[in-house]
């Protein structure tokens, strides 16, 4: 049926691009991107769409490889929880789970590492971002930090400023990890432009104050 529905949809759409075209100004042409299974908009240059599996995001930022793990499952879970499922509530169940795994200590280690590479000698950074305060942590118990090497790094409970609780994820304990750090700088960042697409707020989902509008939508 899917497939059926696709090649009517394409056969359409050669059409319309054909008509198009033939009225655009020389150099300029419309083409036939590809068939997607769902997506949603939040306007025209930011958005998501998914085909056979695979998620394609304009405009929607995608975490890099230098968050915590626990960031980049999170989004790539809500996406496709959207996209692959069409179900908001799943999308925002996810999250909730995920930030009372980090509430109560149910993730391990390696999903809190963050790995950021030293692009220079340890000692010629001027600022202290977190991999560097971690990295000169490492140097000063006796461990080789160099440019090129990647600083793992997990950000401790404490009341000093973020950098300096960056440790080397070899001197940290589960126990040791900062929840608040996990939850307001790596998860909701990572996903508050798109649960704001579908209707919530990081409010609604930290408190679950209410029902998504689009759910009906979805459902």
């Amino acid at each position: 049926m899917v497939c059926l529905l696709r090649d009517i949809i394409k056969e359409e759409a050669e059409k319309f691009l054909k008509t198009v075209n033939q009225d655009l100004p020389e150099g300029m042409e419309l083409e036939f991107e590809g068939f997607f299974e769902r997506g949603f908009f939040v306007t025209k240059k930011r958005y998501a769409l998914i085909q056979k599996g695979k998620i394609v995001v304009k405009g929607l930022e995608l975490v890099r490889r230098d968050w915590a793990p626990v960031a980049r499952k999170t989004q790539e879970k809500v996406l496709r929880a959207i996209l692959e499922d069409g179900s908001p509530k799943k999308a925002k169940k996810i999250v909730r789970e995920v930030i009372e795994a980090i509430k109560n200590g149910d993730l391990d280690l390696e999903d809190l590492v963050i790995n950021t590479q030293i692009t220079r000698n340890p000692d010629s950074y001027q600022q202290n971002a977190p991999h560097v305060m971690a990295a000169k942590k490492a140097i000063s118990r006796g461990r080789k930090v160099v440019r090129g090497s990647i600083m793992r790094y997990v950000v401790v409970k404490g009341k000093a400023p973020i950098s300096q609780r960056a440790e080397p994820v070899e001197d940290v304990n589960i126990s040791d990890y900062d929840p608040n750090y996990y939850i307001e700088n790596q998860v909701l960042p990572a996903i508050s432009r798109i649960i704001e697409a579908i209707g919530y707020s990081a409010s609604e989902i930290m408190h679950q104050e209410r029902q998504s509008s689009l759910d009906a939508f979805f459902n």
